[in-house]
């Protein structure tokens, strides 16, 4: 490792500060102060970056970043504002010899700085504060939290054991000594409870009731929806005294790896499904590419969308569209025709048909965003909530 490390990380600390400073992230000195102090290239000491180009086979190339096979690489993308993942399929890789990949579905990172300091911030996290982070991942936004409230008021728990134990040895290297355990976030961490502010860095399907039985009354939680259509919402709930929470979603387009248990099952080959749909098809007024583009609208209709068919996934096949519900067994396809799209759909759940009336009732309502819709967490459930549109169910967590 080269002597001059310590210098070298010390000024791009500083930079990057004052970028994050510059683009409106770090409004708060402490938060600043925070991410000026703490060390991030010692919790990613390998990492992989995608390469310009896809392999033969169209997927990701993922080029293996150390101090060992590129210092100046490694360290510039240490302080980058940038994701650095750091395993993949669960699987951990062996960094003193490392391989490139191709392909492969990202289990643990090391969040871009800018997402980690927004997280906390908009969790209205400040000094006397008991934390709970879930999704301890590499430690780096344990730290600042450490750095921040002092050690003795954060929790964090990570249900990858080595990835904890990696974790754990950067942050007591770095004199950093917050309680740690091995968890699933799905059930929070009772020995510790209770807290003032849980903050999950994963995504859930729903609310887990255990959070807020563990949060005090008038606390906040800070945690991103997602599904198996991969639509996301950030929600910022306050827990009432009696158990219940609500909340209005946050604006921007954030996702996170959903927490394992919440994963979404495999369905098989969509062909196989759209084998069974009936052969007459009917014409739909809305194109699956409201819900799929690359757009901030997409990316919000594509969660309330979530909301109304939650077991469902999507697939495109060549210009076809999948939707296919591997819990009731429902499953339909949207293909392009005469300038439009139709749909053919079977099972219990008209799958399509649901979305339609989401999409209805959006354009009735004059297109409303995030901040417009409130979740409510009860005993009987859990509800997005708006003045002009249906209440919409999440799952049961």
């Amino acid at each position: 490792m080269p002597a001059d490390l310590e210098t070298d990380s010390v000024r791009l600390r500083e930079t990057m500060a004052k970028a994050l400073a510059e683009d409106g992230v770090l409004a708060d000195p402490a938060w600043r102060e925070a991410v000026e102090a703490v060390p991030r290239h010692r919790f990613v000491p390998g990492f992989y970056l995608p390469a310009d180009e896809r392999d033969a086979h169209g997927l990701t190339v993922w080029e293996p970043v150390t101090a060992e096979l590129d210092y100046g690489r490694w360290l510039a993308a240490a302080y980058s504002d940038t994701t650095l993942i750091t395993q993949f399929d669960g699987e951990e890789p062996d960094w003193k010899n490392p391989a490139v990949r191709h392909g492969g579905a990202p289990t643990s990172s090391s969040t871009l700085p800018s997402l980690v300091v927004r997280m906390w911030a908009d969790a209205e996290v400040s000094e006397g504060h008991t934390v709970l982070e879930i999704g301890t991942g590499t430690g780096y936004s344990t730290a600042l939290a450490c750095e921040r409230l002092g050690s003795a008021d954060v929790t964090s728990i990570e249900v990858d054991p080595h990835r904890l134990a990696q974790a754990a040895d950067a942050l007591y290297g770095l004199g950093y000594t917050p309680t740690l355990a091995v968890a699933d976030g799905l059930y929070g961490y009772w020995p510790e409870a209770s807290f003032d502010r849980i903050v999950a860095a994963c995504s859930f399907r729903a609310v887990p009731p255990a959070l807020l039985a563990q949060t005090r009354p008038g606390g906040k939680i800070l945690l991103t929806l997602s599904g198996w259509l991969y639509g996301y919402a950030r929600v910022l709930l306050t827990v009432g005294a009696d158990g219940t929470a609500e909340g209005h979603l946050l604006g921007g387009t954030v996702s996170f790896m959903s927490a394992r248990t919440h994963a979404a099952p495999v369905f098989g080959n969509p062909a196989h499904w759209a084998a069974g749909l009936p052969e007459k098809a009917r014409t739909t007024p809305h194109s699956p590419e409201r819900i799929s583009a690359a757009t901030e609208e997409a990316f919000h209709l594509r969660f309330l969308a979530q909301s109304a068919v939650p077991d469902a996934q999507m697939v495109t096949v060549g210009e076809v569209v999948h939707l296919v519900d591997a819990v009731t067994g429902s499953a339909a396809t949207l293909a392009p025709y005469d300038g439009g799209w139709q749909v053919r759909e079977g099972g219990p759940v008209k799958l399509w048909e649901r979305i339609e009336r989401v999409l209805d009732a959006y354009d009735g309502a004059d297109r409303p965003g995030p901040e417009t819709f409130s979740l409510h967490v009860y005993d009987g459930g859990q509800h997005l909530r708006h003045p002009q549109m249906p209440g919409l169910p999440l799952p049961r967590p």
